[in-house]
C-alpha cells in the first residue's frame, strides 16, 4: 500500500482513461474494434490492418492527434464517435473510483479531471459513468492544445487551476505523463498499476503505486481540508 502525506496535499489531479474508468473499452476499441472496420471499409485483412494502424499509432503517440477524434475521422474516413458508440457498453468505472471520490470530497480538498481524451469522448464517457456528478472540474487538454506529456500544459493548467505543484497529487496510469508532471515539479505523484481490467497489472517501480484506491480511505479522511 503506498503512502502519501495527505497531510501536504491539498490538490487532486486525477487522469480519467486507466485511473477512473477501466481502460478496457480502450484498448478494445484502438486494438480490435477500429482495425477491423478499417479492414472491412478498405478490403484488407484485420491483421495487416492492425500492423499498419499501430505503426500510425506510434508516430503520433503523445501528441495532440493522438488523442484527436477528429484527426482519426480524417485520417481513416470513418465516423470514430459512431464506432465508440458500438462498443459503448465496454465503458465502465472502476470498481473502486467512486469511493475514492467520495473520500476526497468529504475531505475538502480541490479535485478536477484532466485528461487527454477529445471533447467529444470525454462527453460520451460522462453521459455513460455520470462522472461529473462527483467532481466539480474536468478538463480536457484540447482546450489548450497540448497533452499531459508536455511541459507547456502544466504551465496552462497551474495557470488555469492555481495549484500550488508541492501541494498537489497528480494520479494517472502512464508512466511517462507521471514523469512528465514529476519534471515540472508537482511533489506527489501515483501510478495505477491495474488500468485495464483484462490485463496483467503493470510493474511499477519509480512512483508510488496502488491496484486498488480503497487502501486509501482512511488516511484521506483523517486528513480533511474542512
Amino acid at each position: 500500500m503506498p503512502f502519501l502525506p495527505w497531510n501536504e496535499i491539498d490538490t487532486v489531479l486525477l487522469d480519467m482513461d486507466g485511473t477512473l474508468l477501466d481502460l478496457h473499452f480502450d484498448t478494445h476499441f484502438w486494438m480490435e474494434h477500429l482495425p477491423q472496420k478499417v479492414a472491412l471499409q478498405n478490403k484488407q485483412s484485420v491483421e495487416q490492418c492492425k500492423a499498419t494502424m499501430r505503426k500510425h499509432y506510434d508516430q503520433v503517440s503523445g501528441q495532440i492527434q493522438w488523442y484527436c477524434l477528429d484527426y482519426w475521422a480524417e485520417q481513416l474516413q470513418l465516423d470514430i464517435m459512431a464506432a465508440k458508440r458500438e462498443i459503448a457498453h465496454l465503458v465502465s468505472m472502476r470498481e473502486d473510483t467512486l469511493p475514492l471520490l467520495d473520500a476526497l470530497k468529504q475531505s475538502g480538498r480541490q479535485v478536477a479531471l484532466v485528461t487527454n481524451a477529445h471533447p467529444d469522448n470525454l462527453a460520451l464517457k460522462l453521459e455513460l459513468t455520470q462522472l461529473d456528478a462527483h467532481i466539480d472540474t474536468l478538463i480536457s487538454t484540447h482546450e489548450f492544445g497540448v497533452t499531459k506529456e508536455s511541459q507547456l500544459l502544466w504551465q496552462r493548467l497551474q495557470h488555469r487551476l492555481g495549484f500550488d505543484p508541492s501541494r498537489t497529487l497528480f494520479v494517472d496510469d502512464s508512466q511517462v505523463i507521471l514523469k512528465a508532471a514529476q519534471d515540472f515539479g508537482i511533489k506527489h505523484l501515483l501510478a495505477v498499476e491495474n488500468p485495464d481490467s483484462q490485463l496483467p497489472a503493470q510493474r511499477i517501480d519509480a512512483f508510488a503505486a496502488t491496484s486498488d484506491y480503497r487502501l486509501l480511505l482512511e488516511d484521506i479522511l483523517r486528513e480533511r481540508r474542512v
